[in-house]
């Protein structure tokens, strides 16, 4: 590997259904730019392993037998610096909300493409947040808000309106350059609004900020 190529995108895998383990494995196998890390069969076991192995991804089945996988999420979020997708048969709010509050990356049905598949791994590696369309859908309706009068009184008293308009494209899952081109900002300075707002509202990463703005209402409002 010469010094120009970027490394491989290593990718963990936790489902209990051995084919799909199988397909997976192959595909990251022979795509260019993913190194297979490895897999488990239970929540419990994938903890261990991502710890040990420490991917760039994993990928967690929502329901496996024993541990299942937003125990995983929880463990592995909070002793790994490895990035989550959940992935499930299911697109139960329950989940979808549960996997984003403990700080996941991303959540993908199970009949996502290949090519959708790869596309998530690659967003949630560079740092951006990454839902399926369906799921992406049922969020913002769950979280619409019952009292449009009382929208996001507190983010309205501590950020500017220019904030606001970050944190809508950051939940709309836009890059930081996305971000800097819609705006007509330069890329410097949509990293310090973000710096700015993370500070402010105590958030983690990209990926609580837009659980933050779902909540809030802030999508359903001019952008």
């Amino acid at each position: 590997m010469t010094g120009s190529q970027p490394e491989p995108i290593s990718v963990f895998l936790a489902d209990d259904d051995v084919g799909l383990r199988k397909a997976y494995r192959k595909l990251f196998e022979r795509t260019p730019g993913f190194r297979f890390a490895g897999e488990a069969g239970d929540g419990a076991e994938a903890a261990r392993l991502v710890a040990a192995l420490k991917p760039a991804v994993a990928l967690l089945d929502v329901q496996m037998p024993g541990t299942g996988g937003l125990e995983a999420a929880r463990r592995i979020l909070a002793e790994t610096g490895t990035r989550v997708v959940m992935l499930t048969t299911f697109d139960l709010d329950e989940y979808v909300h549960e996997a984003l509050t403990l700080g996941a990356s991303g959540f993908l049905l199970k009949n996502a493409s290949p090519m959708e598949l790869l596309h998530a791994v690659r967003t949630v590696h560079a740092g951006n947040a990454m839902l399926a369309p369906e799921v992406t859908v049922r969020l913002l309706d769950r979280f619409r808000p019952r009292r449009p009068d009382e929208r996001h009184v507190f983010t309205r008293q501590v950020l500017s309106e220019r904030e606001l308009q970050v944190i809508r494209l950051v939940a709309r899952g836009r890059s930081n350059q996305e971000i800097a081109d819609e705006l007509c900002l330069s890329l410097e300075t949509v990293r310090t609004y973000l710096r700015r707002v993370f500070a402010k509202l105590d958030v983690r990463d990209r990926t609580h900020l837009a659980v933050l703005a779902y909540e809030a209402g802030l999508l359903h409002e001019p952008r």
